[in-house]
């Protein structure tokens, strides 16, 4: 693949360990750095993560290709500002939603510049201080939407996904979004109640931290992450949420009965039938 200067908007946890990778697999010939944020703008060039901070305009008039890892929120009201922009650029977000995203590109002239992906990758961390050498390895990339996208930006941005050693999925938004409710999203939800359980419960800040084990530590890790991220994921992903936690909810609710009841067996019913996640999870 030839190199590239690339642009990334953006500086936070993925578009940091982003740009570690983009150097170290010799794919940007150059990376420009873009962030409202001039803290993290600052430190980002500090890190060596990127060459240069531009306005975002300047930016991509000398770009070949523009990557944006920003908040979903931000990502519907800027993505079609950089599409009246670009001319043969390449234009790609990470976002965690992608329904609203496509729809609201749906009709732009310059909609296949672009290629909608989600790397299935992330920490409770944020800011470029806390981007990861590695990150995206082994773990999967979804690109949706491909069919509407040009031939050369999809094949360059496979390629760029691949190089940095992920594996390639592809679906459409609607199936996308559905999909991650059920293994991201839910996911920090329960995170964020259950801390909000224990904080509410617990009021010795010392007994939290010197009894809680590897897997409540685990468990609650996600808890940490920045609602400034997730609220808008969960906003954009309502209804496929709804559904997951609705689910969720009826679950617990069987395990409340059995211990209300003392159904022992129902009770080592669910939890074996919870075992058998082991068959996929490893």
């Amino acid at each position: 693949m030839n190199r590239k200067r690339i642009v990334i908007v953006g500086l936070g946890l993925i578009g940091g360990s982003l740009a570690i990778q983009l150097n170290e697999k010799g794919l940007a010939s150059r990376i420009t750095g873009v962030d409202a944020n001039p803290d993290h703008a600052n430190k980002a060039l500090e890190l060596g993560l990127v060459d240069e901070i531009l306005p975002l305009e300047q930016a991509i008039k000398q770009s070949d290709v523009v990557i944006l890892a920003i908040p979903v929120d931000n990502l519907v009201k800027i993505l079609p500002l950089v599409l009246d922009q670009v001319e043969q650029q390449i234009v790609i977000d990470l976002g965690s939603t992608k329904s609203l995203l496509l729809h609201s590109v749906d009709n732009h002239p310059k909609r296949g510049r672009y290629v909608a992906s989600h790397p299935m990758w992330g920490t409770e961390h944020s800011g470029p201080a806390a981007a990861v050498r590695g990150a995206f390895e082994n773990k999967a990339v979804i690109i949706c939407n491909a069919e509407g996208s040009d031939e050369d930006a999809v094949a360059w941005t496979k390629g760029m996904f691949d190089k940095i050693g992920m594996h390639l999925l592809e679906m459409d938004a609607v199936a996308h979004d559905l999909h991650a409710a059920y293994v991201s999203h839910i996911s920090h939800i329960t995170s964020f109640a259950l801390a909000n359980t224990v904080l509410e419960k617990e009021k010795e800040d010392d007994a939290i931290f010197e009894l809680a084990s590897a897997g409540f530590e685990s468990t609650v890790r996600l808890a940490k992450s920045n609602p400034s991220m997730w609220v808008p994921i969960f906003m954009q992903n309502k209804e496929n949420i709804l559904d997951v936690l609705n689910e969720h909810i009826a679950q617990l609710r069987k395990f409340k009965s059995c211990l209300e009841k003392e159904n022992w067996e129902y009770l080592t019913e669910l939890i074996e039938g919870a075992n058998k996640i082991r068959r996929i999870l490893k």
